[in-house]
């Protein structure tokens, strides 16, 4: 016979299922749906849609919900805080082809975990964060792949070099030089957050200033590897595809609402 307090747990445990189970349904019909805007978004652009990477932010996500969007599909994973990601890295390990991309600002008393943990950086602002990362990759005998953030809307509140007008975009050359030369690093590319607009058109200019630095760029360096853009969130990335990006980062579209954040990275 079945105890009372067995049975208890057993409908729990039904109950605890049902519900992972209906969420894992409802991230995936909706990872799909995004999967399905960005390529009819780079149909209309004329591009291959299998050059554009989902990146599904999970940041302030609890590990259930991490482990219902891998289950639902999702390979790789974008997490803003350090500290954050790589618990759940080591708690959901090992998830076999699962791609883990910070994407947030990098304290550089955060650097270490990054150049550890993970397999792409979208975020890197400054000469003196890549250095910190080069040598921490280096004690790690890894070669970290990264992004350069600019800041395009020149706003005072975002990371990245200032990049909201041509006019300004000799002065960082110096230091993104600098920076190529770092042994342990390899740039692949750009990345921005455009000022947050109501009507995702209004974000398409900093798309496209984006895209013309990547060119302007590519052309002072040629050396380099300047073949990602990484733009475009849950408000406006079927703009962001449209002009070019092949990386978006997408969360609440797919995964809903952030949950928490840790008072350790506030």
């Amino acid at each position: 016979m079945i105890s009372p307090a067995c049975a208890g747990v057993g409908r729990i445990r039904q109950g605890y299922n049902k519900l992972m189970n209906n969420l894992v349904a409802s991230i995936r019909e909706r990872y799909q749906h995004t999967l399905d805007q960005i390529a009819s978004a780079a149909r209309k652009s004329n591009r291959d849609p299998k050059e554009i990477r989902l990146v599904v932010v999970t940041k302030s996500q609890p590990l259930d919900v991490v482990q219902s969007a891998i289950e639902a599909g999702a390979r790789i994973l974008g997490e803003n805080y350090p500290e954050e990601g790589v618990m759940k890295i080591q708690s959901l390990a090992p998830q076999s082809g699962v791609e883990w991309h910070m994407i947030g600002h990098v304290q550089s008393r955060k650097a270490r975990l990054v150049a550890d943990h993970f397999a792409l950086l979208h975020s890197l602002d400054s000469l003196k964060l890549a250095q910190r990362l080069d040598r921490f990759a280096s004690e790690a005998n890894r070669v970290l792949p990264v992004l350069l953030e600019f800041n395009v809307g020149g706003e005072k509140t975002k990371s990245g070099w200032d990049a909201s007008d041509e006019s300004r975009w000799s002065r960082f050359l110096p230091e993104i030089d600098t920076l190529l030369e770092l042994p342990h690093l390899r740039v692949h590319g750009l990345m921005t957050m455009p000022p947050l607009e109501t009507n995702p058109e209004d974000a398409r200019r900093f798309f496209q200033r984006l895209r013309l630095l990547r060119d302007h760029l590519a052309a002072q360096f040629p050396q380099a590897d300047w073949r990602e853009l990484s733009m475009g969130t849950s408000a406006d990335y079927a703009v962001a595809v449209e002009e070019g990006a092949t990386l978006v980062r997408v969360g609440t579209a797919i995964v809903g609402a952030r949950k928490y954040k840790l008072e350790s990275e506030a």
